[in-house]
């Protein structure tokens, strides 16, 4: 029999034993799969952008799957066929020609035919939805809504919040693709045995370098200009004095003035800061090593580096500095009470007119409620009757400021306390700037000093200069425009 022969008879046979369902819907799944397949391969291949983080899942996982088991089938349902025609006795010395002229064999492939039609477009149709919805803050934040409540509500009130997860907590690419989901298939484990941290520890050591993904739209070395940051503040008096700060803040690069901002020094082309941490939460620097775009090296060593342990320095981190060393909660930060309730009191959220409303607000905040629930009652209720028993008149007149006022607390509160997660005031550091936590003076304290006596100053004219501190109506608000 020459080859031509056995390829027909082998062709006949096939068609012959495949009249089955289960042959025929393993087609079905391995012709529709991989169709979507190669138009998903095409989509990314002709795409200006990276493709979504988590189309991953779709394009490695679920689809290929789907077209291996589809060939699995095919297969399969000709074995059982063949075997139960050979026990029937009905099996064919001679396969029958395939005739396309008979109705039968052209309804069954018009049929397969719909059936792939309808398969790839049923598929190619729920992996985009899937993809798009895998790659959703949804997803990601009500997904596991008890664990990530915390850091979802910051995300909505933060700067990123246009921003998806995924841009940021993988990015483009296939290596952290893989990486984060080890990751995930650990926390998942985590979410069903309740084995997870309460609350949820800064993923410092796992996150991916900045400049892979913040520096996609932040270029550190172009800013150039200082910013001009205005803070005031308000006494527990009645009044609620305020107190307003200025200072010109230098984030900058090299200016033309010749001036190195904060921007500039750390994050020069060319140059390198490595330091050590101790802590495992990059809060105890005692060691920096600063390598200027020369290559020249200075060391410089906390005043207590040499009474650490040798067996706690081999555990300590090294680690290159990149943005997250300072900006280490740009999405998912949290306010402390006296702080959050001045920007209130500022945006008019909470009217300075209510008497001593600086002091209760954050002695209302600081008061441990055994639940959300519990203080979504007792919050406006505690700010109402404090006014109706100490300022009666005050309550009568402005009634509208005072629930306005508690609403405004309660929403302090919403956004930075989650008992469940015991997550409270201060459970997580944040390092821009010094007044609240030690942040920049991990490093600028005056103490980490150089062989050659180099200190890493702790000056305050280092990255601000102070226009104003703690003035009623600063003069320099008035020259410049911004105050009457």
């Amino acid at each position: 029999m020459s080859l031509g022969e056995r390829s027909r008879e082998l062709g006949r046979s096939l068609f012959y034993t495949g009249k089955n369902w289960i042959t025929i819907l393993g087609f079905i799944l391995t012709t529709g799969t991989g169709a979507s397949l190669v138009i998903f391969w095409g989509q990314e291949l002709v795409s200006t952008h990276p493709i979504h983080p988590y189309a991953g899942i779709v394009l490695f996982l679920i689809l290929p799957a789907l077209f291996v088991a589809g060939l699995l089938l095919m297969p399969l349902g000709m074995f059982l066929r063949r075997r139960k025609l050979r026990m029937a006795g009905e099996l064919p010395t001679e396969y029958p020609k395939v005739d396309l002229t008979l109705p039968s064999v052209r309804k069954l492939m018009l049929g397969v035919g719909l059936a792939t039609a309808a398969n790839i477009i049923i598929v190619g149709t729920a992996s985009f939805k899937g993809v798009e919805y895998m790659d959703s803050t949804k997803f990601c934040g009500l997904t596991c809504h008890t664990v990530m409540q915390p850091e979802y509500t910051a995300f909505l009130n933060s700067p990123h919040s246009r921003v998806g997860c995924a841009q940021c907590h993988i990015g483009p690419g296939a290596g952290w693709f893989v990486k984060s989901k080890l990751s995930g298939t650990r926390q998942l484990f985590a979410v069903l045995f309740k084995t997870y941290s309460r609350p949820i520890e800064d993923p410092v050591q796992n996150l991916r370098p900045a400049r892979e993904t913040c520096e996609q739209c932040h270029w550190p070395q172009k800013f150039s200009n200082d910013k001009l940051f205005i803070h005031t503040k308000y006494a527990d008096d009645e009044a609620n004095t305020p107190a307003t700060s200025v200072l010109m803040v230098k984030i900058g690069g090299n200016t033309a003035m010749g001036q190195v901002g904060i921007h500039g020094r750390h994050m020069a082309d060319g140059t390198t800061i490595t330091y050590v941490s101790t802590d495992g939460h990059r809060q105890v620097i005692p060691k920096v090593t600063y390598t200027d775009k020369t290559g020249k090296t200075i060391v410089f060593e906390s005043d207590d580096f040499k009474s650490i342990p040798a067996d706690k320095l081999a555990k300590a981190e090294t680690r290159t500095m990149d943005c997250i060393d300072c900006h280490n909660r740009p999405t998912h930060a949290f306010e402390l009470p006296e702080r959050a309730v001045d920007e209130a009191m500022s945006s008019r959220a909470i009217s300075t007119d209510l008497p001593f409303i600086k002091k209760k607000a954050v002695e209302v905040l600081k008061v441990d409620y055994p639940s959300r629930e519990a203080a979504r009652t007792q919050i406006p209720a505690a700010i109402a009757a404090y006014y109706q028993a100490s300022y009666p008149a005050v309550f009568q007149q402005h009634k509208d400021l005072v629930d306005q006022a508690g609403q405004a607390v309660l929403a302090i509160y919403l956004r930075n306390v989650f008992p469940e997660m015991k997550l409270t005031w201060g459970s997580h550091p944040n390092n821009i700037g010094h007044e609240d936590f030690p942040g920049c003076n991990r490093c600028h304290d005056g103490s980490h000093t150089s062989a050659d006596g180099q200190t890493i100053p702790a000056d305050c004219d280092t990255c601000h200069v102070l226009l104003a501190q703690d003035e009623k109506d600063p003069k320099i608000l008035k020259d410049l425009g911004l105050a009457k």
